[in-house]
């Protein structure tokens, strides 16, 4: 099994790219399955969960086009099976999204209950309840969502906490239903928002996309379309953070400054500074970091996603801070890996205390799911000496070319067997 070797103490500096969006592209493919003409995406990460998505699409018939690096076009007109596997599906919770294209355009569809990283429960209850309201009909048995239904029935849903993949999963089946949908709660993430431009390109009726109400209005079918994936704003913050821990000065190109602001406005707290551009932005770390305190919430707060990686940057901060997560309840199985490493950290229910150390100390740690694994490599690029982290292939799932990156901007990091 791979893992990361890192020497720390580099101070990083320099310039660096971010990818596309993962976790836009990943519903935009599932997307495709709506139409019978050509979709192409471009900006497509180079990651190990979208290599599952497209072999699992293939599996079903979609025909995949590479066109150049990052840019793919796919066609669903040939789709004969519904089927989505266990074996494919076991590794990536993303792949529940192929529930609701499958079902508005095929009318059954038979996928197995996801996986991915053990960060909680995220139970596909909400998924089913929605399609349920369009009219479907739907059991689980031996491990599968079996779900059928002649025609979707444009209806009234509303969450009862916001869901990503769940708006994105009854998003996409209303755009075929039978007159209109209404979601309520709906997740109003920019990477939704994108999914939803995506559709209306395609023909779809959408209306407030990025607000808790969408309204659709179901269309007979969908056509042809192309456009550029929004950079990964997970990716953008993470690669700030390691600016600001490094103490180095540090351009971070292709971003949205509009989809990262609230992180952005919480992260100068710590003493860094911050040139912000209309794509890129140039940072600044402190001589001192100063503690950040917050809890996580659905955007446009403080994603879950980077909860991790702003905890690395508490443990070497001049005071204390406390961390909230409200999101998942597993989401802090990072901190005893960081405590191998000498950070100061104690859990009180769903919140974390971090107590500033003065450094890190290297170690040989595990990740446990994949924003763990951002912010062991964080925290040894800051530790004393050679970090080593086990169970990488998280990494592999979200973050493009990570080692390049680091090693473009000063980072001592290399992968070993």
């Amino acid at each position: 099994m791979k893992k990361l070797v890192i020497n720390g103490g580099y101070p990083l500096s320099g310039s660096v790219k971010i990818s596309g969006s993962k976790n836009a592209a990943l519903p935009m493919m599932t997307a495709c399955i709506l139409s019978d003409h050509n979709i192409t995406l471009n900006g497509i990460p180079d990651l190990a969960d979208v290599k599952t998505l497209i072999t699992l699409l293939d599996s079903m018939g979609m025909k995949t086009k590479k066109n150049h690096k990052g840019s793919f076009t796919f066609n669903a007109s040939e789709i004969e099976s519904k089927f989505a596997s266990y074996e494919l599906v076991k590794t990536m919770r993303a792949s529940i999204m192929v529930l609701g294209p499958l079902l508005a355009k095929h009318g059954e569809a038979k996928v197995s209950l996801p996986g991915g990283c053990a960060i909680g429960a995220r139970p596909v209850d909400l998924h089913i309840e929605g399609l349920e309201k369009l009219g479907a009909s739907i059991e689980i048995k031996d491990g599968y969502i079996l779900a059928s239904a002649e025609r979707l029935i444009g209806s009234t849903y509303s969450f009862p906490k916001k869901s990503v993949t769940g708006t994105a999963n009854i998003l996409m089946a209303a755009t075929l239903a039978e007159g209109e949908t209404e979601i309520g709660n709906a997740a109003c993430e920019p990477e939704i928002v994108q999914l939803g431009e995506l559709l209306n390109s395609m023909g779809a009726k959408i209306e407030g996309l990025g607000e808790d109400f969408i309204s659709i209005e179901g269309v007979e079918n969908l056509e042809g379309a192309e456009i550029e994936i929004i950079p990964d704003r997970i990716e953008a913050i993470t690669m700030i953070i390691a600016g600001i821990i490094a103490q180095g000065e540090l351009k971070v190109e292709n971003i949205n400054p509009l989809h990262i602001q609230q992180p952005i406005e919480l992260i100068r707290q710590c003493g860094a500074k911050f040139e912000i551009f209309e794509d890129s932005l140039f940072l600044k770390g402190p001589d001192t970091i100063l503690p950040i305190s917050f809890e996580t919430n659905p955007y446009p707060g403080i994603p879950t996603d980077i909860q991790a990686q702003l905890m690395v940057l508490n443990t070497i901060a001049h005071g204390d801070s406390k961390i909230k997560e409200t999101i998942f309840e597993n989401r802090f199985m990072h901190i005893l890996e960081l405590k191998r490493m000498g950070a100061n950290i104690g859990i009180d229910g769903n919140t974390a205390i971090v107590r500033g150390v003065s450094k890190l100390n290297s170690a040989q740690v595990m990740a446990t799911d994949l924003r763990a694994s951002a912010a062991l490599i964080l925290a040894g690029l800051i530790a004393d000496g050679k970090t080593i982290i086990d169970r990488i292939y998280h990494l592999d799932r979200g973050y493009e070319n990570i080692e390049e990156k680091l090693l473009n901007i000063g980072a001592k990091v290399r992968r070993i067997d």
